[in-house]
């Protein structure tokens, strides 16, 4: 598992017009092949009178799967300019689909490759990327005299507390940074003086949102 990755914030849509053509780009994460193709085609069914349903995508931790589709398109103007952006913004499980409505110019394939890239980099701006942090999850349990110290410790420090549950004595769960187990493992035994009973739970992904 990788330790962090950029993607789409969820699923998106924009639209610009370049010399009276409407391109609408859809954006939307998808973890399979088969979602990132139900998807394409979820779109070409609704844009079924569009003049073009274009689209790329890529798919797992080392972009091993990567598809781009002209759908009609001069060869090369519009799936691999919009598979291209998706690289250089190095985002992964991501499928995109540009719906283009022709406007009565021609834009050559310069233009093409333009307005399809510049398509697919608004597209996801505005539906948004975020980072997909991997984390561990580790549970303290401690007895209630010690709580008021150890939840003002963690709040203050860079550790997220996801919960503290109250039961015959005190579980306090927090979220580190895979890699930092050890370093969090060891300031938890010196603030409960060795009094703390630690366990490694589970790994996890949690999300930060990136500014485009």
């Amino acid at each position: 598992m990788l330790n962090s990755y950029l993607t789409v914030k969820g699923e998106g849509e924009h639209e610009i017009v370049i010399q009276k053509s409407r391109f609408i780009t859809h954006v939307k994460r998808t973890t399979t092949e088969e979602e990132a193709q139900a998807f394409i085609q979820h779109i070409k069914k609704k844009h079924n009178n569009a003049t073009h349903n274009c689209s790329a995508y890529l798919i797992g931790e080392q972009d091993h799967i990567q598809k781009a589709n002209d759908d009609g398109e001069p060869s090369g103007t519009a799936g691999v300019p919009m598979l291209e952006v998706l690289k250089k913004k190095q985002l992964k499980d991501t499928t995109v689909v540009v719906t283009r409505y022709f406007g009565g110019i021609k834009l050559g394939a310069g233009g093409l490759i333009r307005a399809y890239g510049q398509s697919v980099s608004e597209g996801i701006n505005a539906t948004g990327i975020v980072e997909r942090k991997l984390m561990t999850k580790i549970q303290t349990n401690i007895d209630y005299t010690l709580l008021g110290k150890v939840e003002n410790e963690i709040r203050s420090s860079n550790y997220i507390l996801e919960e503290i549950n109250y039961l015959d004595n005190v579980q306090v769960i927090v979220i580190v940074e895979r890699g930092e187990e050890e370093d969090y493992i060891e300031w938890m035994t010196n603030l409960t003086s060795g009094k703390g009973n630690i366990t490694v739970l589970n790994q996890l992904y949690i999300e930060v949102d990136v500014q485009v």
